[in-house]
């Protein structure tokens, strides 16, 4: 009896205990409501207190990424391009072309880099502040692309093409992060050795051409189909059309 008295009397107190609490003091309610009221219609959400009511659209439209009319953009960068790196140009260490995925910037391995090494000549930096001025005025993403000939490479510091062909894209990445001050989500890198030329890799001139570094600025044409690759066209192209 003394155990079932216990636990009659703890039962009890357990059901006070959910009375109580399920009460709310409703003068402290009415205060809080009319604190929370006052302070939204001074910030201009509620009616009165001569604030300005603030209107929330049901949908806010994102721009697009690019511009709608996709080639014309391509057009005006590659005509800054063309008047900032005109000295280039002319003496063919660069060359510009249009693709699928916007613009290819080819930077030849003759005006950036010893045979062999993937650092920058000190003699490009001119080249670099000219080109950066132009990318950095720019939304457009920026795939940096490393590509060699065909001749095989066994160095202390380079294995194959690929490390090699990697370590030119890196350091052009470096530069246009470091020297140039490109916003670093705008760009990505990747080697290619000698799979993907743009001449003959059986003349001197065609493994000339193929050692290169190429910046692809992302202008897609409105014409271009999602996960429409640029390699087929850039194989097509001449060396002559890349001038």
């Amino acid at each position: 009896m003394v155990s079932y008295a216990d636990f009659m009397t703890l039962l009890f107190a357990f059901f006070v205990v959910l009375y109580s609490s399920s009460q709310v003091d409703k003068a402290r309610m009415a205060k809080l409501s009319s604190a929370i009221t006052a302070g939204f219609s001074h910030l201009g959400n509620g009616e009165g207190q001569g604030g300005a009511t603030i209107v929330m659209p049901d949908t806010v439209p994102m721009p697009p990424p690019y511009p709608a009319d996709g080639s014309q953009n391509a057009k005006s960068i590659r005509a800054k391009l063309e008047r900032g790196l005109s000295e280039e140009l002319e003496r063919r260490t660069v060359s510009v072309r249009e693709i699928p995925d916007g613009l290819v910037l080819s930077l030849r391995e003759v005006g950036f880099f010893e045979s062999g090494s993937a650092t920058l000549r000190a003699s490009s930096m001119d080249t670099f502040d000219r080109l950066g001025s132009v990318l950095s005025s720019e939304p457009s993403n920026l795939r940096i692309e490393g590509h060699t000939d065909n001749v095989p490479i066994h160095t202390p510091q380079f294995q194959s093409n690929w490390e090699l062909s990697t370590a030119r894209a890196s350091e052009i990445i470096r530069i246009l992060l470091t020297r140039e001050h490109i916003e670093p989500q705008r760009l990505s890198a990747a080697g290619y050795a000698e799979y993907h030329p743009v001449a003959d890799n059986s003349t001197e001139e065609g493994r000339r051409l193929n050692r290169r570094v190429d910046i692809v600025i992302v202008v897609p044409h409105g014409n271009t189909e999602p996960g429409t690759t640029s390699y087929p066209q850039r194989l097509k192209d001449s060396p002559s059309s890349a001038d």
